[in-house]
């Protein structure tokens, strides 16, 4: 069954390793990414972006498929399903749909409205049992239409967001969405060390995984982030493996156009990819 992210992200902060958050964009992405966690003994979170919800049909469709997943598959792990960048609107959408975690992300209000707004969704999650977290300070890149160019969090701003009982929150360090341009300056640990002074125990937020270097993401799990969130990279490699499936002709091949062979390539590339980034993150065998 389904779970609230707290307690999986609480065990990581404490054990000095990152809970993979991987967003899902259909039945072939969310399979993958569960089996792998299975095999792998991870916790894992499924991240939906309000988006992805409405491409797949809407949200109870997302449970709907995840629960079935979960039991017919016999997921044995930690499995949160998430709302990923979530509006004010949506949160509750999804809180009525039976996710076990949301996101509000109340970047682009000024903090005051941040705060009540936050505040206000925080004891309707709690009342459900769900997680919750938020944003301060805008992750860069486009995310649903959303564009930011990475702007650091203030740390005095976070400590006001998580003392309105958040489980986890997202701070801008310089991080983005989507690919990161040659001339990215990098993540400033010195923001992510003075956020983490103020915020204490609160596990922190890595919007952005993908393309970050290894080293800056281990060192950033040392300051206290907890959740890294990866999606782009998931993307790419689905992409690449199923271009160079049609690229070799094998859809031309027998039944290789059967759309369980033509996009087996690419839910390979999501599991080698999930599987990559659950090392890199040190959740592997966390789950028992």
């Amino acid at each position: 069954m389904l779970v609230s992210a707290t307690d999986m992200l609480k065990k990581a902060k404490a054990g000095h390793y990152a809970v993979g958050h991987f967003n899902i964009n259909n039945l072939e992405w969310t399979k993958s990414i569960l089996l792998t966690a299975k095999e792998l003994r991870s916790p894992v979170i499924l991240g939906v972006s309000e988006g992805a919800g409405k491409y797949m049909g809407g949200y109870h469709v997302v449970t709907g498929m995840v629960n079935a997943l979960l039991k017919d598959l016999d997921i044995d792990v930690p499995v949160a399903l998430h709302l990923d960048h979530g509006t004010y609107e949506g949160c509750y959408k999804c809180i009525e749909a039976g996710f076990s975690s949301i996101m509000f992300d109340g970047s682009h209000y000024p903090i005051d409205e941040n705060i009540a707004k936050t505040r206000e969704l925080v004891k309707a999650a709690h009342s459900r049992g769900l997680s919750i977290e938020a944003e301060v300070g805008a992750i860069g890149g486009e995310e649903d239409g959303v564009v930011a160019a990475g702007e650091c969090a203030d740390p005095a701003e976070c400590k006001l967001i998580g003392d309105l009982g958040v489980d986890f929150l997202a701070a801008g360090i310089g991080n983005i969405h989507g690919k990161y341009p040659a001339n990215w300056a990098g993540l400033s640990f010195e923001t992510l060390e003075n956020i983490q002074k103020l915020t204490g125990d609160l596990p922190l937020v890595l919007h952005g995984g993908t393309g970050i270097p290894a080293d800056q993401v281990r060192k950033a799990i040392t300051l206290g982030v907890s959740k890294v969130n990866v999606n782009t990279e998931c993307q790419i490699a689905f992409a690449e493996a199923v271009r160079k499936y049609i690229e070799e002709g094998k859809d031309l091949e027998g039944k290789g156009f059967d759309p369980r062979k033509l996009l087996a390539p690419g839910c390979e590339g999501i599991k080698a990819t999930v599987r990559l980034k659950m090392e890199m993150f040190g959740s592997i065998g966390k789950a028992d």
